[in-house]
């Protein structure tokens, strides 16, 4: 019964087996980590480092084996790949080209900020109609531009040539950075100068408002209620179900509808009004009227959107539409 059990072939394939797959974990892994040192000192040693950081720093990931109710064994790939994409992603940040906003922390001056972001202290005294002796309190949003430049809203009699006058810029400067495609420009539209200087005697604040009554503009939504305050740019925010009726703050011709992520204001319609103001409502559902239709006050132009994850909604953490005027103050900014 023993000699027999000893001529079966497979228990000599078996103890084969093992054999080889124990000789395979005590040698072949201690060749590679040894075949891998002279590599990385070789690297370290001609300076041709072709990483972020030093590839001492890195975890390297190899094929390996895994055992499996301790009699089997299954292949185990590497769950990262490095790529030159990757890589690049590591030693080179992405330009901003979009505004945002900062909240000034405790400490914290215009000075600093404008080091921390790479642009100059005047761009940040500009754009937010400050002067140099003013003191940033804690908690203050202050608007910081992507480059070194001037923030100009547009007026009626504006034009692409004269502002480049005003900052002593190239026009073509001023298309590129906003991605205008066209040279048509807006009343209402907000463009970044990249490079402009303020001239001595301002043609304009940017925060000029045009005197207006007390009830030129109503809520454009039913239940007005308010979900953000004051924020970029002159905007209150109007919270609600997605679907419900936006209504026209008051009346006047529809000069721009814009589908898409459109800098995180998702789609969004803007309405130009006799005074010269323009009302922008962004995160709209649907648009139910068209560029240079008649609107009066009251009337419902678009459906509320903001559902986040959904198209056109932009940056956005719920149902609601962005309300904004341009020209003119906020009436519902407290």
């Amino acid at each position: 019964m023993k000699g027999s059990f000893l001529r079966e072939p497979l228990f000599y394939l078996t103890i084969a087996f093992i054999f080889c797959l124990f000789f395979t974990l005590c040698f072949g892994l201690d060749s590679f980590s040894g075949n891998f040192s002279v590599l990385k000192a070789d690297m370290i040693n001609s300076g041709d480092l072709l990483f972020a950081e030093s590839p001492k720093n890195f975890l390297l990931h190899t094929s390996g084996m895994a055992l499996v109710g301790e009699n089997s064994a299954i292949g185990i790939s590497s769950p990262i790949s490095i790529t030159t994409q990757v890589l690049g992603s590591y030693a080179f940040e992405e330009s901003r080209n979009e505004i945002i906003e900062h909240i000034v922390s405790e400490g914290e001056t215009i000075s600093s900020i404008a080091e921390n972001y790479g642009i100059s202290p005047e761009t940040i005294l500009w754009t937010n109609d400050l002067s140099s002796k003013t003191k940033l309190k804690e908690g203050q949003k202050i608007i910081i531009l992507p480059i070194s430049g001037v923030l100009h809203s547009v007026v009626r009699g504006d034009t692409l040539s004269g502002i480049a006058d005003i900052y002593k810029v190239k026009a073509s400067e001023i298309v590129a950075f906003n991605d205008l495609g066209e040279e048509d420009i807006y009343i209402g539209d907000i463009l970044i100068i990249p490079g402009g200087k303020m001239p001595s005697k301002p043609k304009a604040s940017l925060y000029a408002s045009i005197p207006i009554g007390t009830s030129y503009f109503i809520c454009p939504h039913i239940n007005c209620h308010i979900t953000q305050q004051l924020h970029y740019y002159n905007a209150i925010d109007f919270g609600g179900k997605c679907g419900d009726p936006v209504y026209a703050s008051a009346s006047g011709i529809v000069q721009k509808i814009d589908f898409g992520w459109n800098n995180g204001g998702g789609n969004n319609i803007r309405i130009e009004h006799p005074n010269g103001a323009v009302t922008y409502y962004g995160h709209i559902q649907k648009a139910l009227v068209s560029v240079g239709q008649k609107v009066s006050q009251g009337e419902i132009i678009a459906l509320m959107g903001g559902k986040p994850g959904t198209p056109g909604a932009g940056i956005s953490t719920g149902c609601h539409v962005h309300f904004a005027v341009i020209g003119a103050k906020n009436p519902f900014a407290k």
